[in-house]
């Protein structure tokens, strides 16, 4: 049974919920000139808090002037729309991105076609544009999902009825080949990195998988000596433009964790402490104290996100060996970690993967391989002892 009409808070509007499950808000948005009856619209959501929220939004429209008919309306003005209000729970620096791929390229297509015309075929084609001019698949699918979540969002208000973006196909994104040194390659990695300014960094991101910018955003703090522990909760974000101030955001997965690395790791933060003392008072009143960053520069501030691929890339060629990304490290403890058969769950919760499943999915291959290298190893073992009979 529909339940009766009652008044939201706030004089919201009328909220009731529907025989089908819904709720329903409704509000005037002004007067038919030709009848002189009300207009009223609708808002429908699943829970009676959403479609209050969605009412509120659209009677602050119409008190601002800022209230269009969705038949009317063109869906670069609902992404702008969309963007504004309905991005709360995101994170900052995902905002941005969002506003980006809505700037460069879904507004330049869609920006004056009206959001109820809006076709499957016009956004695949759209998409098939995009990979046509060289975007890879991964940044094809980027820009999908946001359109499909403005649409998406766009149907709870009722705008429109279906989701035009559900019956497009998407490019295949192809794993990429993950890059890393073996035993030989890290040997000698470490030989030439000794008295280098960034030698704890590049050890400590070798031996720990800790991601770029969890080692930049690390502090003193998060480093526990005594039971040897790091707690990584947090990174230093990288500023979308030049310019902007750097700043602290959760993780990649938003799940904190707590690591408790090799000895070798603590022995290499104690020495890179102790050089970092002597580094503070050359600074003297120059040195930034908060926050008490572990990799530094010579005054104190975070160490260079643009530096360090650059330092790393130019150890790699003076060693003959091929161009890596600084995450490409990462990589490479993962495979110490198989190697030395640290189990799957193990591994995932010090990369901070969101499941073992995920873990396997990036690193199976490589455990296969190295079952495989053992299986023959096993072989061999036994055909020497055959041929000793």
């Amino acid at each position: 049974m529909a339940r009766k009409n009652t008044r939201a808070p706030n004089n919201a509007g009328s909220i009731r919920k529907r025989s089908d499950g819904r709720w329903e808000g409704t509000v005037t948005i002004g007067i038919d000139p030709g009848t002189g009856k009300q207009l009223r619209r609708s808002v429908y959501g699943w829970t009676e808090k959403e479609v209050v929220e969605g009412v509120q939004r659209m009677r602050i429209s119409l008190a601002d002037g800022m209230y269009t008919e969705p038949s009317k309306m063109t869906v670069g003005a609902w992404l702008d729309l969309w963007h504004r209000d309905y991005l709360g729970s995101v994170k900052p620096a995902t905002k941005v991105t969002y506003a980006s791929q809505i700037r460069n390229h879904l507004k330049p297509a869609f920006a004056a076609v009206k959001l109820v015309d809006l076709k499957p075929i016009q956004v695949q084609r759209f998409y098939n544009n995009l990979t046509e001019k060289g975007l890879s698949a991964k940044t094809v699918k980027g820009i999908h999902g946001v359109l499909h979540k403005a649409l998406s969002q766009a149907i709870k208000l009722n705008y429109i009825r279906t989701n035009p973006t559900h019956a497009c196909e998407l490019p295949r994104i192809e794993k990429p080949n993950i890059n890393y040194m073996d035993s030989e390659a890290i040997a000698a990695f470490l030989e030439a990195i000794k008295g280098h300014a960034y030698e704890a960094m590049f050890k400590v991101a070798m031996f720990t998988g800790m991601r770029l910018g969890e080692l930049l955003g690390l502090t003193w703090d998060r480093v526990d000596f005594k039971r040897g522990r790091i707690t990584i909760d947090r990174q230093l974000l990288r500023p979308r433009t030049k310019g902007e101030p750097f700043q602290f955001g959760s993780l990649k997965n938003d799940k904190p964790r707590i690591i408790m690395p090799a000895v070798t790791v603590f022995e290499t933060l104690k020495e890179h402490r102790s050089a970092q003392v002597k580094q503070r008072l050359l600074a003297g009143p120059l040195w930034i104290e908060e926050p008490d960053f572990v990799f530094t520069n010579e005054f104190g501030r975070h160490a260079s996100y643009w530096k360090l691929s650059k330092h790393l890339n130019n150890i790699l060629k003076g060693l003959g060996l091929s161009r890596m990304r600084f995450h490409d490290l990462r990589h490479t403890y993962a495979v110490i970690a198989i190697t030395a058969n640290v189990n799957t769950k193990a591994l995932q919760e010090n990369l901070g993967h969101h499941s073992a499943a995920f873990t396997l999915d990036v690193y199976g291959h490589m455990m296969d391989e190295l079952r495989r290298e053992s299986g023959n190893q096993v072989e061999a073992f036994i055909q020497g002892i055959k041929k000793a009979e």
